[in-house]
């Protein structure tokens, strides 16, 4: 499990878990959230003291309704934030597989699968600055 420092939970820093998950196509899944523009990846924000592992799988059960299987943990990112002005999103990436169907639930208006080359669709600092990279970088897609 990764320990995540106290210290990334102040005022101006967000700490989260993100997954990437990739369809056969090679297209990367992001969501938007309800009264927001951008699409990011599916994850959420660390409850006290849960690893993130624990919290990339309960926050995917809760916004697409799947169990997951995490197969690589990427790493520990900083960027801006998406929706919060002024602040600091600290990241923790994991690379995973969806056990189902995914289905919005909970706070997500809009699900959708994007190419990685995608210039078109509004996506978040952490989506168009380390993950479309990386995918790009490391996977043979």
């Amino acid at each position: 499990m990764t320990k995540v420092n106290v210290e990334e939970n102040n005022a101006k820093k967000i700490t989260v878990a993100a997954a990437i998950i990739l369809n056969e196509a090679g297209e990367l899944l992001v969501v938007r959230k309800k009264h927001t523009h951008v699409f990011m990846q599916v994850g959420g924000k660390l409850e006290a003291n849960e690893p993130p592992e624990q919290a990339i799988a309960r926050e995917i059960k809760e916004e697409i309704g799947c169990d997951i299987q995490i197969d690589q943990f990427i790493g520990r990112f900083e960027t801006a934030t998406a929706n919060e002005p002024d602040h600091q999103l600290v990241s923790y990436v994991y690379l995973a597989k969806l056990k189902q169907t995914p289905q919005i639930a909970a706070e997500i208006a809009e699900m959708k699968w994007v190419a990685l080359d995608d210039q078109a669709t509004a996506l978040a600092p952490l989506t168009r600055e380390v993950v479309i990279p990386w995918c790009q970088r490391y996977l043979k897609i």
